[in-house]
């Protein structure tokens, strides 16, 4: 399998971290000891900046890791200095988190809008002219684009991973693009729902109100113990990532509620077929 260099690199962090603390040195210690500034020691335990592998020897020296754990840390080192397929797309795909998407096990999404996913190239494509009023033409095609390859590589990939997405029923009904444009995406989320890996809920209007309902979010498991689940919370000025703690337990708790009074798989896509058959 094609590892993912940011999921390896949030590992590597944890381990130098973790190696630092065990040594017994603090980081402005740590820092004179390995040349380093107090800022870079901080870039790189923190995820901020990939530790090269000269400076990935250094610190290990320096906190007394030998065989085979160096080997094992020196070659997480190497893959997470990797190159993944989203970097073509640097300029339009931001932050790690199609690097941990592309390693997740599992991914669970509450949205508003159809799932990025599932989008048809034009509901794709109204969806990032409607919401970013300020790009271009040409940048509205980038976006477009990166998002094709987005699902071609995480539904290309040859592994099955499963993605449970909470839709909102307004995102059924707002007719983003147009009723041609709205029909199409209906019937491109009932092929993706009949996906074995795929669950697909609709929260209906009648449910009220309820937690998670003030903004949408992913949470995106890993497949290995040592890798803890991430939350991701998009806005306007960026994305907020939370790796542990209670803000991780309390997007836990909303996605529990949410999945408990949607509807259930089954009765969801009788709402979604009947709705696109509206649109005919």
């Amino acid at each position: 399998m094609d590892r993912s260099p940011i999921v390896r690199g949030r590992r590597l962090m944890r381990e130098l971290r973790r190696l630092r603390e065990s040594s017994g040195l603090d980081p402005d210690e740590a820092a004179e000891r390995l040349g380093f500034s107090r800022s870079k020691l901080y870039r790189i335990e923190n995820g901020r900046t990939r530790v090269g592998a000269d400076d990935l020897e250094d610190m290990l020296s320096l906190y007394g890791v030998g065989s085979p754990e160096r080997e094992s840390l020196m070659r997480l080192g190497r893959e997470s200095r990797r190159r993944g397929w989203w970097t073509r797309y640097r300029d339009v795909l931001p932050g790690p988190y199609v690097g941990l998407e592309a390693e997740a096990s599992s991914t669970q999404v509450w949205t508003c809008l159809i799932p990025g996913l599932f989008q048809t190239t034009a509901y794709a494509r109204a969806v990032i002219t409607a919401t970013g009023p300020w790009l271009s033409e040409s940048e509205v095609e980038r976006r477009v684009a990166a998002r094709a390859d987005r699902q071609e590589e995480f539904f290309g990939c040859g592994r099955r991973v499963r993605v449970h997405a909470v839709i909102d029923e307004s995102a059924l009904l707002r007719p983003i693009g147009g009723a041609v444009v709205m029909h199409e995406q209906l019937d491109a989320l009932l092929a993706s729902a009949s996906r074995p890996e795929v669950t697909i809920q609709v929260l209906a209007f009648s449910t009220g109100g309820c937690a998670g309902i003030d903004g949408d979010f992913v949470i995106l498991r890993f497949p290995e113990a040592e890798d803890p689940p991430v939350v991701y919370v998009e806005g306007m000025f960026g994305g907020l990532y939370l790796e542990a703690g209670e803000g991780v337990d309390r997007y836990a708790l909303a996605w529990a509620q949410l999945t408990s009074r949607a509807l259930s798989p089954e009765e969801s896509l009788v709402m979604i077929k009947n709705i696109a058959e509206d649109e005919r």
